[in-house]
């Protein structure tokens, strides 16, 4: 038996072997949800123009509506987009819901900036399209999507 030593690429995992030919194909290692989802454009894509959510969005942009609402069905979708498909079960006080928090005002001059992320178990006040399945992800789209966030919370 002959043996060949090859090197997978860096960002790849072998995705099959065909022994009779010899060959090795590679897929790509999937990327975390925070490194795909970095604009509302991206996290459209994800979701495909068929989601409901994405949807909504295209008819408000179409309507040419730029108000809070608009911001608010981007925030819907980013949300959406960033759960990868989890869905808050509001019947389950003990399934932990997380939602980025925010700052108005600060010792440095910032108007509007993430503060923090919190939890809410099924008494939540946060919407329930706007809640994530870790804080992780809550954090990433309280920094990441602050102006989105702040033009739909604010007057």
């Amino acid at each position: 038996m002959n043996t060949l030593k090859i090197q997978i690429p860096e960002g790849f995992k072998v995705e099959s072997f065909d022994e009779k030919s010899g060959t090795v194909k590679f897929a790509p290692l999937p990327k975390d949800v925070t490194e795909r989802i970095k604009s509302i454009d991206d996290a459209v894509e994800e979701l495909g123009e068929n989601d409901l959510e994405v949807i909504e969005l295209r008819k408000l942009q179409k309507a040419e509506i730029t108000s809070h609402i608009l911001k608010n069905q981007m925030a819907v979708v980013i949300i959406k987009a960033l759960n990868e498909g989890w869905v808050p079960d509001w019947t389950n006080s003990s399934q932990y819901k997380y939602f980025p928090w925010f700052k108005m005002g600060s010792s440095s001059g910032v108007g509007f900036s993430f503060g923090s992320c919190d939890l809410w178990s099924a008494g939540s006040l946060v919407g329930s399209r706007l809640a994530l399945k870790n804080s992780g992800l809550a954090k990433y789209a309280g920094t990441q999507f602050t102006s989105i966030f702040k033009d739909f919370m604010t007057i």
